[in-house]
């Protein structure tokens, strides 16, 4: 095995070649920096010298915590584009949030050189998240490369992401390369998690390579292999350009959007005319270069199956559309072939904590949402909390990412309101369907929900889940399942210890708490993947919350008949706990057509009008008393409530 730690004379003609190819500057190391990291530290580079046999594009999946960053730092160290040091951990994990949570949410490219075999080959990683909720990271991550790295721990062996992604790479018809990590634990289990493979994905076991990407151990093998059995890239440069945009992000240093790309045919330079196939707009490319740790690197043109970038003079941040084809200008080219774009599965309402800095907030989800195909963004108000955002995102996590990242990278305060999944209903008479523009309505807000006498039936979202669990957990695990309204669909045993439940689930029923149940039903151990199959008929009602027989429609709420009274009963304590004593009683229900489903009652504050007297009748006493009870109906009868914001805010926000 060659790394770049081997000091020979092959390293010597290395050196040599690349201050041939590449224009020299200054070194970012000044301590005899290995040949490779020379790549880095250079100003320009020279593409044209790599044709698609000396380029591979691949991609790492796993499931959530199986050390895909872990082995993209080893292979950036063995390579040289990185100096070997105990420090690096997770390198392309930059958001803030990816290191607070120790997982990977956004995919990250990086390109490497490779020299193997009197050769150097040019490899561009894509290192992608693990968690269900980011698959559509994974999706498009695969359709800018032609082979996959799929990564299994030994100590947990497969799990429910696992299988999900290694469909993925098959739908996309590419080569896998199977590896073992943390083979160095004590409570790996290797032949057991090899036999899972052989099992489950029909590779062979002789192809598995068994590595330990925290301390090295075998991720040389990887890169060889990459060499020698994943195919490069089948292009031509001398095609009509096509460029698929797999990502994109908003740069606030240059005032711009960074187009990541991949180069299927043609080549792109600098100064290139180049149109949008969803658009058609065209665009002048200002800048083209790759993806390097720590910074992108200018080149003089990307060519037919390289990785890398493009600057546009694009003025506005939607002009860039995630799945779409560049050509150059006044050609005719086929669009490539895209990634499936996924549904939104769960939604809430995102609202500035100032109502005056509307315009920033919304420029700021813009700017976020740039480079996340799965979040869709409809404008919506509140009476409470006035204009804002309902915001879809594939799942509970993806939710409380996206919010994060919206208050660590653009500084922003906002209000969350409780998530949700989006319902239908049928409605009937030509009138109505004529008001609300179809007979069948999506609607994920209550607000919106038609009134009740004009429904005549209501669906919700259903999805196939697949559970992966320790087997003498499962009998547990079925009862949680038929409790949330799941029908079992299969169930089989994987190995002698762990057993696959795959269930058809109310997505309603599962984007809350399923999964935290999960993992402590099972010890951690569990995982849980699941899919949208459409919807089904069901029993939904809209719960409306009252004070004092007020309606109060921000505190609305869509949900099953059966899980009515419990969130009822939720929402009224809570209100309860956040509104201040009056001066009369504060009666709060919670109703669904006509029937209470929840109540609590706020006493009044209570004057104690008999404390001047001294004695005397006993008739005395209850007519203060009657006096003050008449005053307080009176009072009641002509307040107006106004709910605290801090009230609404408590019973909204999300758990």
């Amino acid at each position: 095995m060659q790394t770049y730690h081997s000091v020979s004379c092959f390293f010597q003609r290395t050196l040599r070649s690349l201050q041939r190819i590449y224009i020299p500057c200054r070194f970012q190391h000044a301590q005899n920096p290995p040949p490779l990291v020379v790549e880095r530290a250079l100003r320009s580079i020279k593409m044209d010298t790599y044709e698609t046999p000396l380029i591979r594009n691949f991609c790492i999946i796993a499931h959530v915590d199986h050390g895909k960053s872990t082995l993209a730092d080893r292979l950036l160290e063995i390579t040289g584009t990185i100096p070997k040091s105990k420090e690096n951990r997770q390198v392309l994990d930059k958001l803030d949030v990816e290191r607070e949570r120790g997982i990977t949410v956004k995919a990250a490219a990086v390109s490497m050189f490779y020299p193997y075999k009197n050769q150097i080959y040019l490899l561009n990683l894509i290192d992608t998240p693990g968690h269900v909720d980011f698959s559509t990271e994974v999706a498009r991550s695969l359709s800018a490369c032609q082979s996959a790295i799929l990564l299994v721990d030994a100590a947990q062996g497969i799990q429910a992401q696992t299988v999900a992604n290694f469909l993925l790479a098959c739908d996309s018809f590419m080569e896998v390369i199977a590896c073992i990590n943390k083979i160095d634990l004590k409570e790996a289990k290797v032949e057991r998690t090899i036999a899972q493979i052989e099992s489950e994905f029909g590779l062979s076991s002789k192809n598995i390579i068994q590595i330990s990407a925290k301390n090295g151990t075998n991720c040389g093998k990887i890169l060889e292999q990459i060499v020698e059995q994943l195919p490069p890239p089948k292009y031509s440069r001398t095609g009509l350009l096509r460029l698929f945009v797999f990502d994109s992000v908003y740069s606030s240093q240059i005032n711009s959007t960074i187009i990541n790309v991949a180069v299927t045919d043609g080549i792109v330079r600098i100064g290139d005319k180049i149109t949008s196939k969803l658009s058609a707009k065209n665009y002048t490319v200002l800048e083209t270069g790759i993806f390097t740790y720590p910074d992108r690197v200018k080149t003089d043109a990307l060519y037919a199956g390289q990785v890398g970038y493009i600057i546009c003079d694009t003025k506005h941040i939607q002009d860039t559309v995630v799945g779409d084809t560049f050509y150059h200008q006044g050609d005719d080219v086929e669009p490539l072939q895209t990634f499936k774009v996924p549904k939104p599965m769960v939604f809430a309402g995102f609202f500035p904590f100032d109502e005056v800095q509307y315009n920033i907030f919304e420029q700021s989800i813009e700017r976020l949402a740039l480079n996340d195909t799965g979040v869709r963004i409809v404008p919506t108000s509140n009476p409470a909390f006035g204009k804002g955002m309902r915001i879809g995102f594939l799942g509970l996590l993806h939710m409380e990412i996206f919010n994060q990242r919206l208050q660590s990278e653009f500084q922003q305060q906002v209000i969350t309101t409780f998530p949700g999944v989006a319902y239908q209903c049928r409605i009937v008479g030509k009138d109505n369907i004529k008001d609300y523009g179809a007979e069948l309505l999506t609607i994920s807000d209550p607000l919106k929900w038609p009134d009740t006498n004009i429904i005549r039936e209501t669906l919700e979202p259903i999805v196939n889940g697949q559970i992966l669990t320790p087997t003498q957990f499962a009998p547990i695990i079925k009862l949680v399942c038929d409790e949330r309204r799941g029908t079992l669909i299969e169930e089989y045993c994987i190995d002698d210890k762990r057993t696959l439940l795959k269930y058809k689930l109310p997505l309603a029923e599962i984007v809350y708490d399923f999964f935290d149940q999960l993992k402590q039903i099972t010890s951690g151990y569990g995982t849980f993947d699941y899919e949208d199959i459409g919807y089904e008929k069901s029993n939904i009602v809209k719960m409306r919350i009252c004070i004092n027989n007020e309606e109060i429609d921000e505190l609305s709420v869509l949900c099953h008949a059966k899980r009515a009274p419990t969130v009822g009963k939720e929402i009224v304590l809570k209100l309860k706990e956040n509104i201040d004593r009056q001066q009369y009683a504060i009666k709060l229900e919670a109703k669904v057509h006509s029937s209470v489903l929840g109540r609590q009652s706020i006493p009044a504050y209570k004057k104690d009008v008999g404390a001047k007297l001294y004695g005397g009748d006993k008739t005395r006493l209850l007519k203060l008393l009657k006096r003050q009870e008449e005053g307080k109906e009176r009072m009641r009868s002509i307040a107006n409530i106004q709910v605290p914001r801090d009230a609404i805010i408590a019973v909204l926000k999300r758990k």
